[in-house]
């Protein structure tokens, strides 16, 4: 990753080890499930402040796991344990209803927890989309197997290490590693109650077969190529800050990315021009170092697809601006390392691959438009829809776009922030279910709903 070098080993979990894992779970379970929501809640609150208290560490760990700057990872550390502590609010308040029925009688409704759910993460965000996983699956009291990405195995051993410090039963919150097999394992297996993945769309529709054949739930957090529409009234500094912010945090490996870039075309020169000069000024090398801004990409085959993308485009007859070539740091320890410059594609159309498909890399695609209704119409014109966002200073329609885009996520004069408070998630092929916010809770519990009588029983026959 950062320096293209093998930093540790980790065997494949097999069937075994994943039936292990899960039988440990539902042990667990047992006793976790059986907890008040506020005793759950002190657990989740202390494994908030060993994160919070151990974020540099962390954050270390997961800029090595991953390639990102240190300065991101911080970020990603900060969300992790404000999430635990978001649902820790939450596990107290966790109730049913009570329904008055006639003659005295009554009904209610209990929210239960589901069982052993599955976690299956993402190598972009790796610690993160595990705290966002678990913390709601914990708080609602259910146990958790998660398997992160093969390619960043190794920070959410350390959250599984976290979450036994802070006094979760043994067992309740167990760590796999391995790829397509152990995946398959874990979807198979009798004893999960759920499933809930974060990747691409190909993964995305395998997992949603398996579970299909056991009647599991599944939550589907897949990929996007969300359009970033900047009006020509938008503040330019504020467009150009939020064109950057959507696509180059994580080397522009970030699922919900506007890397669809909708420009007016009475502001598209100067808007370009501003956005070609500050991707310039983006500091590449050695995501430790904290001055650095753009850490490496995942792994090489990764660069390479990025790569292939940029040469398509230009064979297709976009531009490019600047950047897209390859990176070499100085240190010659990091010579090895998967780095590229990012890139700003102009001259793009719809029509063009580099529009059409994720990329998963630093590269924005410029686009000019005319007229509102026809940047709502291409916008639209996609099979993704992970998010999109709007700058203006027309506050109306601001309101208007975003009610007429097909995304589960928008942003209006921002781009990329997820407090932990607002659900995410998509539509179309983008996926289905929400992390984060309340919304969560529906897809980590599930209702029982008991109708008491409190006279005699009225009888048809």
């Amino acid at each position: 990753m950062c320096a293209g070098r093998v930093i540790s080993k980790l065997p494949c979990s097999g069937e075994k080890e994943v039936d292990l894992a899960v039988r440990s779970a539902k042990a667990a379970f047992k006793v976790w499930s059986q907890l008040s929501g506020m005793e759950r809640s002190r657990v989740l609150l202390e494994a908030a402040r060993i994160i919070r208290e151990q974020r540099n560490e962390i954050a270390t760990l997961e800029t090595i796991n991953n390639g990102k700057s240190i300065f991101e990872a911080r970020v990603d550390i900060d969300i992790s344990w404000q999430c635990l502590e978001y649902y820790a609010g939450l596990a107290g308040s966790l109730a049913g209803e009570h329904i008055q029925l006639p003659r005295g009688s009554f009904g209610y409704t209990r929210r239960e927890p589901l069982g052993v759910c599955v976690g299956i993460g993402a190598w972009n965000y790796p610690f993160q989309i595990a705290c966002w996983k678990s913390a709601p699956a914990l708080a609602c009291g259910n146990a958790m197997v998660f398997k992160p990405s093969p390619f960043t195995p190794i920070s959410v051993v350390r959250l599984a290490e976290i979450f036994t410090e802070a006094g979760v039963p043994k067992g309740l919150f167990n760590v796999v590693q391995g790829g397509v097999a152990t995946g398959q394992f874990l979807c198979h297996h009798p004893d999960v109650a759920k499933i809930s993945f974060t990747g691409s769309v190909p993964t995305g529709v395998k997992i949603m077969e398996m579970a299909a054949k056991g009647i599991k739930p599944v939550t589907l957090e897949l990929g996007g190529k969300s359009p970033l529409i900047i009006f020509s009234d938008s503040v330019l500094e504020n467009a150009v800050n939020g064109a950057l912010m959507a696509n180059f945090l994580t080397q522009g490996e970030v699922c919900c990315n506007g890397t669809r870039v909708f420009v007016q075309r009475e502001i598209l020169d100067a808007f370009t021009k501003e956005v070609v000069k500050r991707t310039q000024k983006i500091q590449v090398g050695d995501p430790l170092l904290e001055d650095t801004r753009m850490g490496a990409l995942i792994n090489r085959p990764h660069l390479d697809r990025v790569q292939g993308f940029i040469k398509q485009a230009k064979e297709q007859g976009a531009k490019v601006l600047c950047g897209g070539d390859l990176y070499v740091p100085d240190d010659p320890k990091l010579k090895n390392g998967y780095y590229m410059r990012p890139c700003v594609l102009g001259n793009c159309t719809d029509d063009m691959t580099c529009v059409k498909e994720e990329i998963f890399g630093p590269v924005m695609s410029i686009l000019p438009f005319d007229t509102e209704e026809e940047v709502v119409e291409r916008a639209n014109n996609t099979k993704f829809g992970l998010a999109g966002g709007v700058f203006t200073r027309d506050i109306q329609k601001a309101h208007r776009v975003v009610a007429a885009l097909k995304a589960g996520m928008c942003f209006i004069n921002n781009y990329n922030i997820s407090p932990v408070e607002l659900p995410f998630g998509g539509y179309k092929s983008s996926g289905f279910g929400r992390e984060n916010g309340r919304a969560a809770i529906e897809y980590y519990s599930q209702l029982k709903t008991v109708c008491v009588e409190m006279g005699d029983v009225e009888s048809v026959f």
